[in-house]
């Protein structure tokens, strides 16, 4: 390519919050941008460009003359171990120190376009929780894209944070309410979502702080998401349409673009392939393991990327899965356990050793893609959710914070697909809803309403469905715009 055809080129500079549950999608849409003929900068955090290094090789990186990987402080000091970071500190420190890192970068990028040939930044992809990207590209007179990487109905539940405390339904008046069902409260004029609980509605809102920094934080990204050119949802029409419409009443354009990772799956090979965002060493013998047992025949336990579990919450977990009597992968992270190592009982280990596998992270899409796989055990976090919807996998949900119950509900009364596990987790109750699951009345239906899903995703990511239509959309009405000097 002529040094003048680069130049013409539309170039997005792509900048993820910087933990793998946001990484991972942004980079999916990286990619399918370039497929569109963008030049792609994909910023990371100093801190996780290291980490991904270490993952995935020293040349994982190194990307393509037309992908190309660049990185800003975070802030932070590093930590002593390959852990995620706190993510009240980290929205802090990116709220309050990142802008001056990124503004320069986007200086830097055309000044370089001037002498090396590449094209001028011509438009930003921003994490939705990374809104000091809007003063950049506003500075720089560029379209700014938000990309939530939420459902549509959890971002509806961040947006709803200021109004549950002007209405003082939040904060809680003291710890007792956690526990005497002042959260089951029915809330019933969020637009476009059915009666919801309290309890069902993002995590940060049980606090009983009045200063709560992740109230605030988010009621103010929210209402800055206002001023975005667009904003960008990883769901499809059919799964969460009403709260989209409600969306759509009130923010700038609203483009649905999920299953992204099936969107990007369906793309020739432009050399982007092997280009990944996991920041833990996938375990490729998870595959050849599933490979050896009977179709339907294995749970998949996998709590993501963030969650964090007392010792005794793990010691439940392992006795509920040896009692079920099942197959199981477990994912088992390093800092799994809170402040200290994951170590399983030795009479578990000798329990199960003839139908377990423990591995530490592995290529999830892959694992809930394969036909041994019955069921999953998880978190909630959306990309686990939409990963399980994709595949046609019923769930069973044990959701640790911030949208995760609200997901979790939504996979149980909505879309019929789920149970959930309390959070006060106990064995008896894990070996039960396992077992029903695997083989009851209530795992068959929603293994059915989990195949319809299925069939309705692929239907929305097909080259001619309405998630590809909206990315058309989206890059014809919004990011190729042109610049405003």
């Amino acid at each position: 390519m002529s040094s003048n055809e680069m130049t013409q080129k539309p170039h997005a500079v792509c900048m993820p919050f910087p933990a793998q549950g946001h990484i991972k999608p942004m980079l999916c849409l990286a990619k399918l941008l370039h497929h569109r003929g963008f030049h792609i900068t994909f910023v990371n955090t100093e801190y996780n460009h290291k980490r991904l290094l270490r993952s995935r090789g020293p040349s994982a990186l190194d990307g393509l003359p037309s992908f190309r990987f660049r990185t800003i402080p975070d802030g932070l000091p590093p930590p002593d171990a390959d852990v995620t970071q706190d993510i009240p500190t980290l929205c802090r420190s990116s709220r309050d120190l990142c802008l001056p890192y990124f503004r320069d970068l986007l200086q830097t990028l055309d000044e370089e376009s001037a002498t090396s040939g590449s094209p001028p930044v011509s438009c930003v992809v921003s994490d939705g929780v990374m809104s000091f990207t809007l003063d950049a590209a506003e500075a720089a007179g560029v379209p700014l894209v938000l990309f939530w990487t939420t459902s549509a109905c959890g971002f509806m539940g961040y947006v709803q944070y200021r109004s549950l405390v002007d209405k003082g339904l939040s904060p809680l008046r003291d710890a007792s309410y956690l526990t005497n069902g002042y959260l089951d409260t029915i809330i019933d004029w969020i637009p476009g979502m059915r009666s919801i609980s309290l309890r069902d509605l993002p995590s940060f809102i049980r606090t009983t702080d009045p200063n709560d920094f992740m109230v605030d934080f988010l009621s103010v990204e929210t209402e800055r998401a206002k001023r975005a050119s667009a904003i960008v949802l990883n769901t499809f029409d059919r799964l969460e349409h009403e709260v989209v419409d409600a969306l759509k009443a009130m923010f700038p354009p609203i483009y649905t673009l999920g299953p992204l990772h099936l969107l990007t799956a369906q793309l020739p090979d432009d050399g982007t392939r092997s280009i990944g965002s996991n920041l833990w060493k996938e375990e490729p013998g998870c595959l050849k393991w599933l490979d050896s047992k009977p179709p339907g025949s294995v749970v998949y336990v996998n709590f993501g990327s963030i969650t964090v579990m007392s010792p005794a919450q793990l010691v439940e977990f392992a006795w509920g899965l040896a009692n079920s009597g099942k197959t199981f992968l477990w994912i088992i992270r390093p800092d799994l356990v809170a402040g200290d190592t994951a170590v399983l009982p030795p009479e578990f280990s000798a329990a199960t050793r003839e139908r377990s596998l423990l591995a530490s992270w592995c290529p999830q899409e892959r694992v809930l893609g394969h036909q041994a796989v019955g069921g999953f055990l998880t978190h909630s976090g959306w990309n686990s959710t939409i990963e399980s919807i994709v595949a046609g996998v019923p769930v069973v949900c044990w959701p640790f914070f911030a949208e995760q119950p609200t997901n979790c509900r939504y996979s149980r009364e909505e879309w019929g697909m789920g149970m959930e596990i309390d959070s006060d987790v106990k064995r008896d109750e894990v070996e039960r809803q396992v077992r029903e699951l695997m083989e009851g009345k209530r795992g068959k239906e929603m293994k059915r309403k989990a195949m319809e899903w299925k069939e309705m995703a692929r239907e929305a990511a097909c080259p001619s469905g309405p998630s590809f239509l909206n990315l058309d959309e989206l890059i014809n009405s919004v990011l190729r715009q042109p610049r405003r000097y």
